[in-house]
C-alpha cells in the first residue's frame, strides 16, 4: 500500500487521500440503478425474471416460483454439513444473547402533577433483508438480520437474495425463522422490497448491506414518491482502519487489512500507525499474504484504492480515524482502551492483538451490519432498536392542563399559532364553569 506522512500533507491533500474507493462514485450508477427501479415498479416479476437471467444467468421460469418452497428449504438444509450446522448454532447464541439484552424499556412517569408521558415501542410489521450473495454468500448475515427481527417481534420477515441462492443461507434463514425467502438479488430485490411484485411483498424497512448498486437502491426507494419505505443505513463496500503502534504484529494487521479487501475490488484498507517500520513491516507481509488468497485479484483491486498513514503519535492516529469514520475499527497497540477514549466516529471497534475483526463479522454477538462511507460519523451500527419504532404517549388530567395551560398558550400566542392556544383556552373555559 501507499505509505503517508500525514504531518506533510495539507489539509487538501488529508481529504483528498482519505477518500473513498473511485469505484463508489460512478457517475452513471445512479442512472442505471433507476432503471431497474422503474422496470421492477411498472412490469414486478416479469421484471424480476429478465434481471435474474440477465445479472445471475438464472432462469426463474424454467426454476419456478421466485418464493422457495418447503421442500426446497428442507432439501438445501439436508446438504449443510454438520460442522457448518455446529458454527452456525455457536453464533446465534452469541448474537441472540447479545440482543436480547438490548430489549426496549419502556418510561412511564409525571413530567409534572397531572401530566404523565410515556415512551413506548412496537416492532415494525414487515421488513425486508436482503442478504449478498455472489462470490461471497454472506450466511452470517442472515443471523445478523434474522435473529433482531425475530427477537423485536416482527411479524413479516421476507429475505432475498442472488440466485441460486447458498444451502447454508438456506439454512441459516430458516434456523432463524424465516419463512418466507426469495430468490433475487441486487437492485431488483430492493425494488420488489419497496414496490412488490405479483409474488414479492412490500415491506415497511429494508435492512442489510450489497455492493454499490444495493446500496443506490437503497438510497433511491427511500426518496421514491412511489412507496412508503424506510431503510437502515447506507451500508455499502467494506471497509476497514487500523490503528497500530510500534508494538503491533505486522502479521495480524495485514490479515485484518486483507480480510476486508477480498469482500469486493471497490472494499477499502486503511493503515494509520506512529511507525514507519510497523508501516513498511505491514506492506512485505501483505505481499506473502496476499499471494496465498484464493480472492487474490479481488483484494489486489482493493488495495489500490487503500493507503497507509504514518502519523505523529496516537492522538493524531484517533484524530485521523475519526475524520475517516470507518466500518470498522481495529486497535492493535499496547493500551488499546487508552486511544479508544479519543474515538468518536466508528461503526464497530476491536480492541487488542487478538480481537480480528472476523470475530465480529460472525460469532462474537455483536452486529455487523455497519455504516460505511463516513456515515459512521452520525449513522449507528445496527442494533434491535431499529426493528422497532418508538413512539410518546401523554394524558393530563384537569389539573394537570391547569398547571401546564397557561405556558402553553403563552408559547402558541408568540407563534402566531392561535387555533393550538385556542384548544388550550377552551378546555380551560369549561373547567372554570
Amino acid at each position: 500500500m501507499e505509505i503517508l506522512t500525514w504531518s506533510t500533507l495539507s489539509t487538501a491533500e488529508q481529504k483528498t487521500a482519505l477518500k473513498r474507493s473511485p469505484l463508489i462514485g460512478d457517475s452513471g450508477l445512479e442512472q442505471s440503478v433507476r432503471a431497474i427501479l422503474d422496470a421492477v415498479a411498472t412490469h414486478g416479476d416479469a421484471a424480476i425474471a429478465e434481471f435474474n437471467q440477465k445479472f445471475d444467468g438464472f432462469d426463474s421460469a424454467k426454476i419456478g416460483e421466485l418464493r422457495m418452497g418447503e421442500t426446497e428449504i428442507a432439501a438445501a438444509s439436508a446438504r449443510v454439513s454438520p460442522e457448518l450446522k455446529a458454527a452456525i448454532a455457536k453464533a446465534m447464541a452469541n448474537i441472540d444473547v447479545f440482543h436480547s439484552a438490548q430489549q426496549f424499556r419502556p418510561i412511564d412517569m409525571e413530567t409534572e402533577a397531572g401530566v404523565r408521558c410515556e415512551l413506548r415501542s412496537e416492532p415494525i410489521e414487515k421488513v425486508g433483508l436482503y442478504i449478498p450473495g455472489g462470490s461471497a454468500p454472506l450466511i452470517s448475515t442472515v443471523m445478523m438480520l434474522a435473529l433482531p427481527a425475530k427477537i423485536a417481534g416482527c411479524e413479516q420477515r421476507v429475505l432475498v437474495s442472488p440466485p441460486p441462492i447458498n444451502d447454508a443461507i438456506i439454512y441459516a434463514a430458516n434456523a432463524c425463522g424465516i419463512t418466507e425467502i426469495y430468490q433475487v438479488g441486487g437492485a431488483q430485490a430492493i425494488a420488489a422490497l419497496a414496490f412488490g411484485t405479483e409474488t414479492i411483498p412490500a415491506v415497511d424497512k429494508i435492512f442489510g448491506p450489497g455492493n454499490r448498486y444495493v446500496t443506490e437502491a437503497k438510497r433511491l426507494v427511500s426518496q421514491d414518491g412511489r412507496c412508503t419505505v424506510c431503510i437502515d443505513m447506507p451500508a455499502g463496500p467494506s471497509e476497514v482502519l487500523v490503528i497500530a503502534d510500534s508494538d503491533a504484529n505486522c502479521e495480524f494487521i495485514a490479515a485484518d487489512l486483507l480480510s476486508q479487501a477480498e469482500h469486493g475490488p471497490d472494499s477499502q484498507v486503511i493503515l494509520v500507525t506512529d511507525s514507519q517500520d510497523i508501516a513498511d513491516g505491514v506492506n512485505d507481509a501483505l505481499t506473502r499474504q496476499l499471494a496465498a488468497l484464493p480472492r487474490c485479484d479481488i483484494a489486489a483491486t482493493a488495495l489500490l484504492s487503500s493507503r497507509t498513514f504514518v502519523v505523529d503519535d496516537m492522538m493524531q492516529a484517533a484524530q485521523v480515524s475519526n475524520q475517516y469514520g470507518p466500518e470498522h475499527l481495529i486497535i492493535q497497540t499496547r493500551f488499546p482502551r487508552e486511544v479508544l477514549k479519543n474515538i468518536r466516529a466508528a461503526g464497530s471497534v476491536f480492541l487488542g492483538a487478538y480481537t480480528p475483526e472476523s470475530v465480529g463479522d460472525y460469532a462474537s454477538g455483536t452486529n455487523h451490519v455497519l455504516p460505511t462511507y463516513g456515515y459512521s460519523r452520525a449513522v449507528s451500527s445496527l442494533s434491535l432498536a431499529d426493528f422497532s419504532r418508538r413512539f410518546t404517549v401523554q394524558e393530563l388530567s384537569a389539573k394537570g392542563l391547569i398547571g401546564l395551560g397557561q405556558a402553553v398558550m403563552t408559547l402558541a400566542s408568540n407563534e402566531l399559532l392561535d387555533a393550538h392556544k385556542n384548544a388550550v383556552a377552551i378546555r380551560l373555559a369549561s373547567l372554570e364553569k
